[in-house]
């Protein structure tokens, strides 16, 4: 017999990679919702840890691929209106790239060969972290088993060759769209997302940590980035900045935390430009290494920009965790990066090429300890209104009961079952 009401929903999470090292938002999510008291189960489809904070994470080996052919035919002969559909959405649609293909290949097995578990086990929602395979197998899984789901879609589903192959379909599918910044948010209805059902849920931070007084002399200036060292955070320009300073004798300290393809290239430019005194390249880093730097910064550096083939940040989480730190962001506008940095109030915003732009802001930071003080203030208030993950835990769940209320009254309707 169907529930006909959910307090607290049953909800099927699944992920790309989960835990992920540079996906610290997702596990505070899962962290948060748990405190609330929802019971997950937690899925990632490529690799992964087995557990996360004493939560089994069930992974799909990518073996299991072979799936298609196994329950291909099974699900085909009992629900062929679902799969002539993805056909032709398929064939309809250029394939964005190989590594799509495969996400999208990935997520299809991965449903394929669960969907028996979901129709049994029956979770009230089924949540993909990611429009891409997680998104692909959630909608699968909603379509053989009647289970609602919900997708997050952020700037890498959206952006990134042109967006997800299957992604209007998802879209339109979904019983919930969620995104963590406003600008994704525009991007997503300009795709077809149904306005009433895409929602802005912006990412949280646990805690709040101590804040200090700004660092008095700043002399030298200490520069701090953090993220994938990959196109679309734009370290190439990044080091010209770097560059520039030091050719105007401009006193500073700056390090460059995380891994990534683009390492060694990157190394190489700085040493073309007689950086290696004052750039150091830290590698990846634990969060508790992380928060070591932002205690030791007194500027985070954000260059992001549009990579060559369309993947951009929307509103990375690095530039919150600075700011509830106290450290003073100075970014390229772009996407949701202006809707944290307001410029001369949360943080400083470089709207104009070159360098000139940069040198003047680091210039003023490093002399200006009222200008400091007060964008620190208003930076860390900014992230105290806007990201507590408690507080935006709560508010998903409350989009998760109303779908999953909404879906069980059907079911009620269906089975001539009247709610209570």
């Amino acid at each position: 017999m169907s529930r006909v009401t959910v307090d607290r929903p049953r909800v099927a999470t699944l992920f790309t990679t989960f835990p992920l090292l540079s996906e610290t938002f997702a596990q505070r999510e899962v962290r948060a919702l748990r405190a609330l008291g929802v019971e997950l189960t937690l899925y990632s489809l490529w690799r992964g840890g087995r557990s996360f904070e004493g939560l089994p994470v069930h992974r799909f080996a990518p073996w299991r691929v072979a799936a298609l052919l196994w329950f291909l035919p099974y699900w085909l002969a009992r629900r062929p209106g679902v799969f002539l559909d993805l056909a032709r959405r398929l064939a309809g649609t250029k394939m964005p790239s190989w590594l799509n293909a495969g996400e999208t290949l990935l997520g299809l097995a991965f449903a394929l060969s669960h969907a028996g578990r979901f129709a049994r086990e029956r979770p009230d929602l089924i949540h993909a972290a990611w429009a891409t395979a997680p998104g692909t197998a959630a909608e699968l899984l909603s379509a053989l088993t009647g289970i609602p789901f919900a997708m997050g879609a952020h700037a890498y589903d959206v952006f990134r060759d042109g967006g997800d192959w299957l992604l209007p379909g998802k879209l339109r599918a979904a019983a919930l769209v969620v995104t963590s910044s406003e600008a994704t948010r525009r991007a997503l209805l300009a795709r077809g997302a149904p306005p009433k059902r895409t929602v802005l849920v912006r990412r949280g931070l646990d805690t709040l940590p101590t804040m200090g007084p700004p660092r008095r002399p700043r002399d030298p200036l200490r520069l701090l980035a953090v993220g994938r060292l990959v196109e679309k955070k734009g370290y190439f320009e990044q080091l010209e900045v770097h560059a520039a300073l030091a050719a105007a004798g401009f006193a500073f300290e700056a390090r460059i935390a995380g891994g990534g393809p683009l390492e060694s290239a990157l190394k190489r430019r700085a040493a073309e430009l007689e950086l290696s005194s004052c750039v150091t390249f830290l590698g990846p880093l634990s969060h508790a290494e992380v928060r070591a730097q932002y205690a030791w910064a007194d500027v985070l550096l954000f260059t992001g920009r549009v990579a060559r083939n369309g993947d951009r940040d929307g509103l990375p989480n690095v530039i919150l965790e600075a700011m509830a730190h106290g450290v003073v962001v100075v970014a390229r506008e772009g996407a949701g990066v202006a809707e944290a940095v307001v410029d001369g109030r949360t943080g400083v915003l470089i709207t104009a090429p070159g360098t000139e732009p940069w040198l003047a802001a680091l210039g003023r930071l490093q002399r200006d300890d009222r200008f400091t003080e007060e964008l620190r203030a208003g930076a860390r208030a900014w992230v105290a209104a806007h990201h507590d993950a408690r507080r935006n835990a709560a508010q998903l769940l409350a989009h998760f009961t109303t779908v999953a209320k909404t879906s069980v009254a059907s079911e009620a309707r269906q089975s001539d079952v009247v709610p209570a």
